[in-house]
């Protein structure tokens, strides 16, 4: 059996029936103070942390799929960092020297996109290239992918924050990639730890919405 045959409500029942044990906070929140809202028709969960640091997290109300993870520390001084976003995509800004968008349509974008429930996916949109002239593949050194062209137009480096968070290894045999409508799709099969760990964070969110249900804007409750 697998967790995909059991219903949505209840995927963590599965590993508890096979002796494993799921305690909560196991990844990106724990040790934070997390707050839940709803927020232009999305889930929004707000985790503050004592040194200062913030994540904000953002699921499909429907489906509880997650589609934004962002978070920042503080520097020495107390100023806010930039948003590092794990997964989704930041907002392109207005350069009003020039009068566009800071970041051209025609240049290739990386980015995490939204997940499956068994892999990572990170897209590389405007690459033109045949699939034939992409490399993808792990750097054992570093645990980093590694994204280049054959003909050098593009290099792309970046880790999976999850399997850093959970203290694992990149696996060669995880990693595939694919190439359609001047986009490369890369995929990462998630280690049972992820999966786990993730059942545990939608678990947790679960049970913040089921403290009650907030009109737009209204603080739900708090966990830590």
């Amino acid at each position: 059996r697998n967790p995909s045959r059991h219903s949505a409500a209840t995927p963590w029942t599965w590993y508890r029936e096979q002796g494993v044990h799921l305690s909560i906070r196991a990844m990106f929140r724990k040790g934070g103070k997390s707050t839940s809202m709803n927020h232009g028709g999305r889930r929004r969960v707000v985790t503050e942390f004592d040194d200062g640091g913030e994540m904000i997290e953002e699921y499909d109300l429907k489906t509880d799929e997650l589609l934004l993870r962002k978070r920042r520390g503080r520097t020495v001084l107390g100023k806010d960092e930039e948003w590092e976003y794990l997964v989704g995509e930041a907002p392109r800004t207005f350069s009003p020297d020039v009068g566009i968008l800071a970041e051209s349509s025609v240049n290739p974008t990386w980015q995490r996109s939204q997940d499956t429930p068994q892999s990572f996916v990170w897209r590389v949109r405007n690459l033109p290239y045949p699939i034939e002239t992409y490399q993808v593949t792990c750097d054992h050194g570093d645990q980093k992918i590694v994204i280049r062209t054959t003909n050098k137009k593009f290099y792309k480096r970046f880790d999976v924050p999850e399997l850093r968070v959970l203290k694992l290894s990149l696996q060669d045999d995880a990693l595939s990639y694919d190439w359609k409508n001047n986009t490369l799709i890369v995929r990462y099969k998630k280690p049972r730890e992820v999966i786990k760990a993730e059942l545990e964070e939608k678990m947790e969110t679960q049970q913040l919405r089921l403290k009650r249900a907030p009109e737009d804007g209204d603080v739900d409750c708090k966990q830590q």
